[in-house]
């Protein structure tokens, strides 16, 4: 009788075994199929002057691949942190600080290493880490600030964008 408990059990444990592994073998299938967005945040000048942040989660090609943009050049920078700047004193201001300023032209800034903060109207923060993508429009009113955290060094791409690229994909506001 203790043999044949010993081997039901060990039959349902190695049963049990089977239908979760083909459950999550399954599982990583399909996740594995998704598709990362890409996502940028747009920095743009709203009707009323001030600066505004959304999400846009470009449109792909069946590929994955967007469409390509033109731009007119590439700028690689180091950033010193701003003193006294962290994720939780976001009031931090450098000697050199521009404070409230425009964006010199559309462009992209992609952020390679490091880490920093963008502030723009409504206290609304939008935290860069590495890889994070941000479009900076607002090249006119108020603007934004940008706050540069350490320890490291911040490293980024400025890619500016020629004359009438559109960047295709959905909208979503970015709120505190």
């Amino acid at each position: 009788m203790r043999v044949k408990t010993t081997t039901l059990v060990s039959i349902i444990l190695v049963g049990c075994f089977v239908v979760i592994w083909q459950a999550g073998t399954h599982q990583d299938v399909a996740v594995a199929q998704e598709r990362k967005a890409v996502v940028i945040t747009r920095i743009f000048t709203g009707p009323d002057g001030l600066a505004h942040a959304e999400d846009i989660e470009l449109k792909l090609n069946d590929r994955g691949v967007s469409d390509m943009l033109k731009a007119t050049g590439a700028e690689f920078s180091v950033r010193r942190p701003t003193p006294g700047a962290n994720p939780r004193n976001t009031a931090a201001a450098g000697a050199n600080d521009p404070g409230w300023h425009t964006g010199p032209a559309r462009q992209f800034v992609i952020t390679l290493s490091g880490s920093s903060e963008v502030e723009v109207s409504g206290g609304v923060h939008v935290l860069t880490r590495p890889g994070h993508i941000n479009l900076i429009e607002d090249t006119t009113g108020k603007g934004h600030v940008t706050r540069n955290f350490g320890p490291e060094d911040r490293i980024a791409l400025t890619i500016p964008l020629a004359d009438g690229v559109v960047i295709d994909g959905i909208r979503k506001a970015r709120t505190r």
